[in-house]
């Protein structure tokens, strides 16, 4: 079995203002790119030196050093570019008031990776952190939103090809990072959890493709990423969309649950969201193999309010019907800041946050 972590990060955190200014300069031409890595470099310190002194079991590098969680789809690589595409409508967590926020990249052809950002990522984050690093990779699966019948008529003719392709991209950067020593690599994959919106046709909104083959076939290419890879735990997170305090989609895991712990049987540690009624109750939780691990996101990180202690214990509980406690661990439902933005919640509302993660999950879970 696969250790487990129980108190987690789920990757991103809140970019400080310093390096938000300082990319702006660098796009300015105001700053060159070595004065700008070394302001990044010192982001990333922060990042990692926080999440320890929390006292999180496993680390990231804040990814501090992505534009946004698709990052990995396109920056280095070509066939990809960073030129917004499809605009989703989102919703405030709390108002609902809707937003405008668009797919930050499109595909032009077939993708091949040119460059390793998120290689040279962990490379410099596992240097300087005493705790195990996790390096994230967004999941094949999100290539549907950029599929572009017009733009690539005659590269593909079916968009499965493109999610096979972007899939074989995410395996070999996989491949890259445990060749460094990386021991915990994590898929993000909000499209997946939102298959399970019953406001959703038959068909995918963006590919067209049907749904059900995407529970199916699309599963099958996401549970490929980790073959041929040994000696890295291997993670998927769901969640409903998270963009400034925004989400995208709604529904619980009774409609794909079977599927996706059925198909994806390389994956040993599940992240799910469960902060809120969006992601309805733990019943799902019994079709997870009592080996594998389950990660509660039981804290927001959509908002500033610090959690009831009392009422996430008792949740700790509610899920421990369904799944055996000792594979139980507790994060935030999603990272603080999925593009540079972040969410409207403040640096210090995300360290009590962590905090909270570690204390409650070092208190109420079994220790490993």
């Amino acid at each position: 079995m696969s250790p487990v972590f129980r108190a987690e990060v789920v990757g991103s955190m809140l970019r400080p203002r310093y390096l938000k200014e300082a990319r702006a300069r660098l796009a300015a031409g105001d700053l060159t790119t070595a004065e700008f890595k070394r302001i990044e470099d010192r982001s990333v310190d922060e990042a990692i030196a926080l999440q320890e002194d929390v006292g999180l079991d496993v680390v990231s590098d804040g990814e501090m050093r992505r534009r946004d969680f698709m990052a990995s789809l396109y920056e280095g690589v070509e066939g990809a570019e960073a030129t917004p595409s499809r605009a989703l409508t989102w919703k405030h967590v709390v108002t609902r008031a809707e937003m405008t926020w668009s797919i930050p990249f499109s595909v032009t052809g077939k993708p091949r990776r040119t460059r390793a950002p998120a290689a040279t990522g962990y490379a410099y984050a596992r240097a300087r952190a005493s705790k195990p690093v996790k390096q994230t990779l967004a999941s094949p699966l999100l290539a549907n939103w950029v599929w572009n019948a017009e733009a690539l008529r005659d590269v593909y003719g079916d968009p499965f090809e493109l999610l096979a392709d972007t899939a074989a991209l995410v395996a070999d950067q996989a491949h890259e990072l445990a060749e460094l020593g990386c021991t915990y690599i994590q898929i993000d994959a909000p499209d997946i959890a939102g298959l399970a919106d019953p406001r959703r046709s038959d068909v995918h909104p963006a590919s067209g493709l049907p749904i059900d083959r995407l529970l199916s076939e699309g599963l099958d290419l996401v549970n490929g990423i980790p073959q041929g890879i040994d000696g890295v735990t291997f993670a998927i997170h769901l969640c409903r969309g998270n963009i400034r305090s925004h989400y995208a989609t709604s529904g619980g895991y009774e409609r794909i649950s079977r599927q996706l712990f059925g198909r994806l049987t390389n994956y040993q540690v599940f992240l799910l969201e469960y902060d809120d009624e969006r992601a309805g109750d733990f019943a799902p939780l019994a079709d997870c193999p009592d080996d594998k691990t389950v990660v509660l996101g039981l804290i927001s990180s959509k908002l500033p309010q610090l959690e009831d202690p009392d009422a996430i214990a008792g949740r700790l509980t509610q899920a421990a019907a369904y799944h055996p406690r000792e594979r139980l661990a507790l994060s935030t439902q999603c990272g603080f800041a999925t593009d540079m933005e972040g969410n409207a919640i403040g640096e210090d509302a995300q360290r009590a946050k962590l905090t909270l993660v570690a204390d409650l999950a070092h208190r109420f879970l079994p220790a490993a």
